[in-house]
């Protein structure tokens, strides 16, 4: 089942990195693109960056706020999927001495009780053959130091979608795992060793090359779009999990 042309869809995060290019590659394919985030500048360097369509919207809200959430569904017509790239991890990635309990509850709301919240108010706005599409990521796999916080979310995340595929079902739970891929994440992650520390990795990866943007909402685009995956973690990392 291909996602059909003029599908509503809602996408957490888009206002940059990976959740950008998908409402790029949606709107490219004709989809109606709602994107929501909390930083209302970055909205609007979004909708500025994808340019003007009448199949683009925008909507503020904190989706670590169960009442923003609800108050966002409310306004929303039925929807044929939802799929979101957020993530706060500012923070997060520190050695425990140095680790800030506040940064990774940050960091825990926004990948694990935000995609609950979606799931709680999200699904029943969801159409027939509708589906919810998660990002977790390869630290569940390949734990780093400094990475305990967001291997022990991604690894969360993945649990919570098998559970909410079983509880859900008909409508479809899927998370898709990226492996290292250049966002502006990595300007929180590395700092000023961003090139150096991208292009070390690329080195060890199969394929070659660090991740785009582009190949994650190509893969979200995918569990979106066939109708018999559910509960599963579609992993596009390049090979990492074998290095």
């Amino acid at each position: 089942m291909k996602i059909l042309k003029g599908s509503r869809i809602l996408v957490v995060g888009g206002s940059s990195g990976m959740g950008l290019a998908l409402a790029r590659h949606l709107l490219d394919s004709e989809m109606e693109v709602i994107i929501a985030g909390r930083d209302k500048g970055k909205l609007l360097s979004a909708t500025e960056t994808l340019g003007s369509s009448s199949r683009l919207s925008t909507f503020s809200v904190d989706v670590t706020r169960e009442d923003e959430v609800a108050s966002l569904f409310e306004k929303l017509e039925p929807l044929d999927h939802i799929a979101t790239t957020a993530a706060d991890i500012r923070g997060a990635y520190e050695l425990l001495p140095s680790l800030d309990m506040a940064a990774a509850q940050r960091a825990i709301e926004s990948k694990v009780f935000g995609p609950l919240l979606l799931a709680k108010y999200g699904a029943p706005k969801l159409r027939e053959g509708g589906s919810l599409t998660f990002t977790s990521g390869v630290a569940a796999y390949r734990p780093a130091a400094r990475g305990t916080v967001v291997a022990t979310i991604n690894a969360g995340l993945e649990g919570l979608v098998r559970a909410l595929a079983v509880e859900l079902a008909p409508l479809r739970v899927n998370a898709v795992s990226p492996g290292w891929v250049d966002t502006p994440i990595w300007e929180f992650v590395a700092v000023d060793r961003k090139a150096e520390t991208l292009d070390a990795m690329a080195q060890r990866l199969p394929v070659g090359r660090i991740g785009r943007p582009q190949d994650i909402a190509d893969a979200i685009a995918f569990v979106m779009g066939n109708g018999f995956t559910t509960g599963t973690v579609l992993h596009v990392e390049g090979g990492h999990r074998l290095v």
